[in-house]
This record gives structure tokens, sequence and C-alpha cells, in this order.
């Protein structure tokens, strides 16, 4: 097969993503005129070369997990190691560490913004099933870079969240069910030219940003305001990505959060306090009513006094855990 790339499919999974990938892989033409690169979020010390033989089983393609630097092949699937971003240059890929986005590494949105600025209107998305909203971000960068995006039939999903997300917030060209989404893409890219289009300026700059894992502060604040939050994973001040209706948030470091998952990381920390100030109080008591009354005549007043706010702030966490994340 000729070694000339001009067609990218980037697809994103999370919960379910094994078989979902497996099945969408299977459906794909052995003729299939593109390069196809899959983020399935996995824990850390995943084995990951049992994923990739999963894949291989029913894929007439070739799967391998990317060396850095390797260059990129027309017919092969590329499957993110554990652990690390995949991101794109112009004919080659990338394996880099970098800042976790909403906490993943690989992450989808990484693979997808830096496909979009090297690739622009050559580049088609693929969201599968998964939790919470990841993904959608870089299929907004997908899409106002001219390429297009597709998503599996949430009512098929195993778990609709990120379908759904990029629904709601993105023009999307197909939905459809997995073997139907293999059929358009085999379709699609057994034909034509792709028509190469304007990557947008703040995609190109934060594809940028996280390909050199390093930004400064006049970068960060062309992506948008400076904000009065912190990030939850470093504690430097995050900026709100204005491009996007979808709000998002990242740090100088390179972290990046959409609203959902900052919101849970807040609720996080706010309950990690609750129980260290819990745990704090517990101690005091139970030194006050382990010491004589000729140290301190008032402990058992105090002891009473610390019991109530302890209960109080037990009362805070349940109201905490009962509240709705979404």
């Amino acid at each position: 097969m000729e070694n000339r790339i001009k067609n990218i499919i980037t697809i994103g999974a999370s919960a379910g993503g094994i078989r979902a990938v497996s099945r969408l892989c299977a459906s794909f033409d052995q003729e299939l005129d593109a390069a196809v690169f899959v983020v399935i979020h996995l824990a850390r010390n995943s084995t990951t070369e049992v994923v990739l033989r999963q894949i291989q089983k029913s894929s007439k393609l070739i799967c391998r997990i990317p060396q850095h630097g390797e260059a990129i092949k027309n017919g092969h699937i590329y499957l993110a190691p554990p652990d690390y971003h995949m991101m794109l240059e112009k004919e080659r890929i990338l394996i880099q560490k970098g800042a976790h986005e909403n906490h993943w590494r690989p992450s989808i949105d990484v693979l997808f913004r830096t496909a979009a600025a090297a690739y622009d209107s050559c580049v088609t998305g693929v969201i599968l099933t998964g939790m919470l909203d990841d993904g959608t971000s870089g299929m907004l960068a997908i899409k106002r870079s001219g390429g297009r995006c597709m998503i599996q039939d949430p009512a098929e999903a195993e778990y609709p969240d990120m379908p759904n997300n990029v629904l709601r917030n993105v023009a999307v060209d197909h939905q459809a069910s997995l073997e139907e989404l293999g059929y358009i893409l085999s379709d699609l890219f057994s034909r034509g030219e792709c028509k190469r289009s304007q990557v947008p300026e703040d995609v190109s700059l934060e594809a940028g940003i996280t390909l050199r894992m390093a930004s400064s502060t006049e970068e960060l604040e062309q992506l948008g305001a400076l904000t009065h939050f912190t990030c939850p994973d470093c504690g430097g001040s995050l900026v709100k990505i204005a491009a996007e209706q979808s709000v998002r948030y990242r740090c100088y470091t390179g972290h990046s959060f959409t609203e959902k998952v900052l919101a849970n990381e807040q609720n996080k920390a706010l309950e990690d306090s609750l129980w260290t100030a819990i745990r704090m109080m517990e101690e005091r008591k139970n030194l006050l009513n382990n010491m004589s009354d000729f140290y301190d005549p008032g402990k058992t007043e105090r002891s009473e006094q610390l019991n109530v706010h302890i209960e109080r702030l037990k009362g805070m966490l349940q109201e905490i855990g009962n509240a709705p994340n979404d």
C-alpha cells in the first residue's frame, strides 16, 4: 500500500471501550485509505499488548503500539500506550508523558486536538462508549478545523455519556451503530482526497503547547481569561478557554479540566478537608478525655464542645455526598 497519508481517523473510548473499539475495527475494509489512531482510557499499569491482540484478532489492518517519532503509515491502527499521550505531527507520531487532561493520560482530547492541528480537514474523529465528557473538546477542535465528527449511537453504547456530550456540543456528521460507522468510514476513505482547510489559531496554539509540554503566560492568556480558580493537580491558576461553549479550564503547567471534572475535583478536595478536620478534632477530644483533671479542669466541657463540632462536620459530609455531580 502506498505510504501517502491523506486521511486520519482518531477514535476515543473509555468505559466499555475495548469491546467497542474491537467491533468497530473489525468492520474496516482492508483497503481503508487512512491511518487509524485509538485512545482507550486504561489504568496506567494495564497490559496494552493484550488489548492490542484483541483488536488485531478482529481487524484486517495492521495493529501496533507506536514508538516515539515513528512514521505514520496508511492501513495501520495505532493504539496509545498506557500513561503516555499519543500526539500527531506531520508524518509522525509522538509518544510523551505530558500533563494529564481530565486526569487521563493518554488523553482522547490531546490526540484529537494535535491531529486537527496537523491534518485539519483530513481528520475524522470518532467517540465511542464512555463516562463523563472526555473527547468533546477534541471533537470541537476537529470540527472547527474542517474535519468530520462521528459518534456511536448513544442507545447502543454501553456507557452513553461521552457520545451524548459530543452530541450536545458538536454538529455531529454521523451517529450510528459500530458496524454502520465502520462501513461509513470504509466508504469515505476508499475514494477522493480531502480538501485542506485553515486550522483556527487557538487550536494550533493549544496543540503546540501540548507538544512542547510547556507554555508561557502570554500564550496561555491568548486562549482565555485568567480565573480565580486553582488547578486541583498542581495549585496553579486556571484559564477559562474562551473558544468553546463546553466550558474548559487549563493551567500553566498543562493540566486541563472540563467544567464537570473540575467541579467533581473541588467537591473531592472539600470532602478531604472536612475529613482532615474531623480527624484532628477526634484526636483532640481523645487527648482531652485522657488528660487528668489536675492539668485541665475544664476538659469535659471542651470535649463535649468538640463532639458537637464533629457531628456538624459529619452532617456536612453527608450533604456533600448527596449533592448531584452533574
